[in-house]
């Protein structure tokens, strides 16, 4: 048996043209010739590598279908090891029947995102790299295939790469200098050292700086819609979506409970959420509840579209609304909804209730005539938030994911911690102390210094196969 030989369906469940399952171990290729006939009769040991040979798959001895596998040894392969692809037809009973041949021929089921995690430990891949695969694997927009594919992947981290190698060059001058301080052996001295530093925090800064494009992109930005019964929220909602995923009526109190959706808006991705329209006075139990919930969105939520008709004068439920919102920290956002029907027999939205400093910025839109017009004011409006449009996916080095942010924060605290034990005279091997936990922090980006249980929940989020 080769435990350590595991096996997957790398190819969605369900009926199809074509399934591809994937082995990889020590012994891959043993196990294959267990259930895979050559139609020409030879041994797969007689056939060159990367090489695609059709024949007989074989369960117990049995043909149950043909198809097509291909061999890759190690370490020239996805996961660094001796890897087969078989190709069978993509019936649903037919794969899962493949699948149980090389388990019976001493394959092991394969866990979630186990092949790329072998690619990461066998050195195939960093850290950065694997988590970029699984966003690709869940992306939603062209942007986030964009920020996930290989030319972003190279730039991201040849970044790292720089500042690493950067960092290494100033300690091992620095621990030169502490060794052997009658010699002169360091490379650099300590006005240099500190320029050296102050030039890699820089660099440092600038990857920062993109997480909050790279987060928009990649994680998204948690969106509420909110207002008071029948001002166009569910209509607004429907517009973004692109369906009708919301029941428009001119009912008021027609939405009740929380409806969510993920969508992408130019660059940025939003985490969507309709709610029921926050009224006062006499509420049944369920409007009392999803108004509720209600609140509690725009308690949380970091992006606040607070709709009002603006054919309509403000009124008392318009004005508790605003101070529900005020108190809540997310950008506000002010839609001034119906602006079509806004004429002489109906007063506009008097702006001058609202008290000032509320919202950040305030938009006039039909979500319902004008619509083109409506996506194209709130996609401009809000990739100007929370993107910087001189950062180019593909182009520029990014980070996109929380866990690479938190690495970059602490390896500036440590250089400037370094940075000003050299400016108030402390000894340089205490410098020395902050500029290694600096290369640390960096270290986690990729995975040289990371533990275990942060590369386990990273590869647990991908699917079986991958």
């Amino acid at each position: 048996m080769h435990g350590n030989v595991i096996a997957a369906n790398s190819t969605p469940p369900g009926k199809g043209g074509v399934a591809v399952i994937r082995m990889s171990g020590d012994g891959a290729l043993e196990i294959a010739k267990r259930v895979f006939l050559p139609f020409s009769g030879k041994s797969l040991d007689e056939y060159r590598p990367r090489t695609q040979i059709y024949g007989y798959i074989l369960y117990n001895g049995e043909k149950i279908d043909d198809g097509m596998l291909t061999y890759f040894p190690a370490p020239r392969s996805y996961t660094g090891e001796d890897t087969v692809e078989i190709s069978c037809h993509g019936g649903i009973l037919v794969t899962r029947t493949v699948l149980e041949a090389l388990f019976a021929a001493g394959a092991v089921p394969a866990e979630a995102g186990e092949f790329t995690r072998r690619a990461f430990i066998n050195g195939k891949l960093s850290l950065s790299e694997a988590e970029a695969i699984g966003t690709l694997l869940e992306a939603t927009s062209h942007e986030q295939i964009r920020l996930s594919a290989s030319p972003a992947r190279a730039k991201l981290q040849e970044a790292i790469d720089g500042i690493r190698t950067s960092l290494i060059d100033v300690m091992s001058s620095i621990y030169a200098r502490i060794d052997y301080p009658d010699e002169d052996l360091g490379e650099f001295s300590d006005e240099e050292t500190v320029a050296r530093l102050l030039s890699v925090r820089e660099r440092l800064a600038k990857l920062i700086d993109t997480y909050k494009t790279g987060r928009a992109i990649n994680e998204g930005i948690s969106t509420v819609i909110a207002g008071k019964p029948n001002v166009g929220k569910s209509t607004l909602y429907n517009l973004l979506v692109g369906e009708d995923a919301a029941i428009v009526t001119d009912i008021a109190g027609t939405t009740r409970d929380i409806l969510e959706r993920t969508v992408a808006l130019g660059r940025v991705t939003l985490r969507l959420t309709d709610t029921a329209g926050v009224r006062s006075g006499e509420l049944d139990k369920v409007e009392e509840i999803g108004i509720g919930r209600s609140k509690d969105k725009i308690t949380s939520s970091e992006l606040i579209l607070a709709v009002f008709d603006l054919s309509r004068e403000i009124d008392k439920s318009d004005l508790e609304l605003i101070d529900e919102i005020a108190k809540a920290d997310g950008y506000k956002v002010c839609v001034l909804n119906k602006c079509d029907l806004v004429n002489e027999k109906n007063p506009p939205f008097d702006l001058s209730l609202i008290p000032k400093g509320v919202f950040g910025e305030v938009i006039s839109i039909s979500a319902d005539k004008d619509n083109l017009s409506a996506i194209k004011t709130l996609t401009e409006l809000i990739n100007r938030l929370f993107t910087d449009e001189k950062i180019s996916c593909g182009q520029d080095a990014i980070v996109s994911s929380a866990r690479q942010h938190a690495s970059l924060l602490r390896a500036r605290s440590f250089i400037d911690t370094a940075i000003e034990a050299y400016r108030v005279g402390i000894a340089a091997d205490a410098a020395s102390s902050d500029v290694e936990m600096a290369i640390g922090a960096i270290s986690e980006l990729d995975g040289r210094a990371v533990s275990d249980s942060v590369v386990s929940d990273i590869f647990a989020k991908f699917c079986v196969g991958k």
